[in-house]
């Protein structure tokens, strides 16, 4: 990922001492999860361009050694060390900390004064946002432009890409350009690397105090940049209606129930759990494979029932097994035991003759991960291919999304997601699948059930017609 920063005008090779860094010298920072380099690709009297090159260690994402607490985005195989997001941001005042504070010693009227500067950001995330890079940025004084891409040219049917490569130009103080691009780039970042928590409140109101109150879209920066935490941008609204003496600006101050605790998550996630558990057993399974069983929540379960004599789970995710191979014990387990239970890597979207022969197949909370245009590799490799002769397959019901606080109109549960069915779109693919490839299938919803919006999770039960 980089960043860009020009300044046109006269004697632009000032920029250095702004920016405290020598045009002459490229330098590297040790950071904690990769390294930054800052070197000058363009040193002139009439145009200096200073750009910062973030280079992740995508092994240290992996290892947990910085963004998560384990499992999760950063097991897998993502786009975090590609792209402009927090990482950039913090970069941003680790590298350029001196020049956002606005210090310059002999060079102090020239950081006081406006300047022409320029900022590019390759790759930044804004999946169907687009005009939301206009809204965000020009209040604050930029002309805003931006690329954006297809997915795969091959493919047209993907769509347009979720990147696009931004660039925003104004006569602005250089610490100002800097501030507005630390917060900024975050909120357009889904996926935080660090913990949002009360201190990121006093982060945003310090460095935004210049410019913050007044945005246009002050709640949907703050909201985005605080993560949805109801809680924290309740706080944030108290303090930024009393710094501009506007009335009407506060959130309704409902923190417990707005936010998603993580114990009903884990119930309903026991709900979900459970309910294919009975589907199982009311099927009489007896050999039932796990397709993307991540860490084995539900492999930990069947093992418990001896009604089911041959348990596999399989996963992209080499992490995820090690942390479900552990969990089952595996090194340790008798003979007997590591005969009923195996783990393998593999994906569902790829045929496998090692999917086949089993009496059930689950995926619980996996096809949303899965682009649209990779639906059809996954209903021939298991419907077609594999063809349990049960399958049970769980999904978020998108209606129900009403119901929290945190997301926004349109959002998704989870920043992996890369859609979510209502139950009416579910239903609709689910009989265009039993009917295509010789199934029944019946619908249940999961977890608590609201009269307008029915249940956060549906699953479906398809099992082939005799």
């Amino acid at each position: 990922m980089m960043l860009t920063i020009t300044y046109t005008g006269q004697k632009t090779t000032d920029l250095g001492y702004l920016l405290y860094k020598n045009p002459y010298r490229p330098q590297l920072f040790e950071l904690s999860y990769g390294k930054a380099y800052v070197f000058y690709p363009e040193v002139s009297s009439a145009c200096t361009t200073a750009a910062l090159l973030l280079d992740i260690d995508p092994i240290d994402l992996a290892r947990g050694k910085v963004g998560g607490t384990g499992g999760g985005l950063f097991d897998y195989v993502n786009d975090r060390p590609y792209v402009s997001s927090s990482f950039l941001s913090t970069a941003i005042s680790k590298v350029f900390g001196t020049a956002m504070t606005g210090r310059a010693d002999a060079h102090q009227a020239l950081s006081d004064s406006p300047l022409d500067l320029s900022a590019a950001v390759t790759m930044l995330p804004c999946r169907g946002e687009q005009e939301k890079l206009n809204s965000v940025f020009e209040p604050l004084g930029y002309k805003v432009s931006y690329e954006t891409f297809m997915s795969d040219e091959n493919f047209p049917d993907w769509g347009e890409s979720k990147y696009v490569n931004l660039t925003i130009r104004g006569r602005v103080r250089l610490r100002d350009l800097l501030k507005h691009l630390y917060v900024l780039i975050p909120v357009f970042d889904r996926q935080k690397h660090y913990w949002v928590g009360a201190d990121e409140v006093e982060k945003l109101l310090r460095i935004g105090e210049d410019w913050l109150p007044n945005h246009p879209e002050k709640a949907y920066i703050t909201g985005r940049y605080l993560n949805r935490r109801r809680s924290l941008v309740n706080m944030a609204f108290e303090r930024l209606a009393a710094a501009n003496a506007v009335d009407g600006e506060v959130l309704p101050t409902e923190p417990e129930e707005a936010e998603e605790k993580p114990d009903k998550t884990l119930n309903l996630n026991t709900q979900r759990l459970g309910s294919v558990i009975a589907a199982l057993k009311n099927c009489r399974a007896k050999r039932v494979i796990d397709i993307g069983c991540g860490e084995g929540h539900l492999l930990n379960l069947l093992v418990k029932e001896r009604q089911f004599t041959q348990i596999t789970g399989v996963d992209v995710s080499h992490v995820a097994l090690e942390r479900a191979s552990a969990k089952l014990n595996l090194e340790y387990i008798g003979d007997s035991m590591r005969e009923r239970i195996q783990l393998f890597h593999g994906s569902l979207t790829y045929k496998d003759a090692r999917f086949s022969g089993y009496d059930a197949a689950c995926v619980v909370e996996v096809i949303e991960h899965l682009d649209i245009p990779r639906l059809a590799a996954f209903e021939r490799v298991l419907f077609e291919f594999a063809k349990p002769p049960v399958v049970v397959l769980t999904t978020p019901n998108k209606e129900y999304n009403a119901n929290y606080g945190f997301l926004y109109e349109d959002d998704l549960r989870h920043c992996d997601h890369r859609f979510e069915w209502t139950r009416a779109e579910f239903r609709a693919w689910a009989n265009k699948i039993a009917e295509r490839f010789g199934y029944t299938v019946q619908f249940s919803e999961i977890g608590e059930v609201d009269e307008k919006h029915g249940a956060p999770t549906q699953m479906g039960v398809f099992v082939t017609c005799e």
